[in-house]
């Protein structure tokens, strides 16, 4: 089945039938796996052995995946973005990824090339807009996501490193406006992500962690359906 452009239809307001054909089918794909390897793959804990239920924490939110379907923390209806990483992640598992040798940029992946111009204004630029001048409140946000400084030696005013799923981190730059440039935020991936996730669901992510930042600070409302 082809999926819709995710990037661009997950900002409706409203759940479309294609979007809720999609989830449908990947539930059905979840069917189909044998979830208990999965979960070693991916270092993964089970909520239940019946079924069975996954545990998978995204940014320090545990949401439950089976194949009956997925649950977010609040109990109530996953995002469209949230089903279909949640379930890609499961599904694209990889046996023996390579390890890590590096940070990158979205749009030096290969294949990014699609939803790198996306990726660069509704996540990144969005991400700078929505805290400059308020470094501090930025600061005190991703604490809350678990961010920690990871000592990179980089000349930003912040740098934030976030378990984001497991066996996939993310960093984040940011520098505050001044009296010359504007602020500017940039995500970094492990240079090896691309052996979990394909690069519509690495840019759902980065456009995520945009999101739980928000809300972490006191916004309202999320921006990715």
């Amino acid at each position: 089945m082809t999926r819709p452009d995710l990037l661009h239809g997950l900002r409706d307001s409203e759940p479309s039938q294609a979007f809720q054909e999609i989830y449908e089918d990947y539930l059905e794909q979840l069917g189909g796996l044998d979830l208990l390897e999965q979960a070693g793959r991916l270092g993964l804990a089970l909520l239940r052995e019946e079924g069975p239920e996954l545990e998978i924490p995204l940014f320090g939110r545990s949401y439950g995946v089976s194949s009956q379907g997925i649950r977010p923390p609040s109990g109530e209806r996953p995002l469209h973005a949230e089903a279909v990483l949640l379930c890609r992640y499961v599904l694209l598992a990889p046996r023996n990824p390579p390890a890590q040798k590096d940070w990158r940029a979205f749009k030096d992946f290969r294949d990014a090339a699609p939803f790198a111009g996306a990726f660069s204004v509704q996540v990144e630029a969005s991400l700078a807009r929505a805290f400059s001048g308020r470094a501090g409140e930025l600061e005190r946000a991703c604490g809350e996501l678990g961010g920690r400084d990871p000592e990179m030696g980089l000349a930003y005013t912040l740098c934030r490193e976030f378990p984001a799923l497991p066996g996939i981190r993310t960093v984040l730059l940011f520098n505050d406006a001044d009296e010359e440039f504007p602020a500017e935020a940039r995500i970094l991936f492990p240079d090896n992500v691309a052996a979990f996730l394909d690069m519509e669901c690495l840019a759902i992510l980065g456009w995520l962690l945009k999101d739980f930042l928000r809300l972490a600070s006191g916004g309202s409302g999320m921006s990715i359906m």
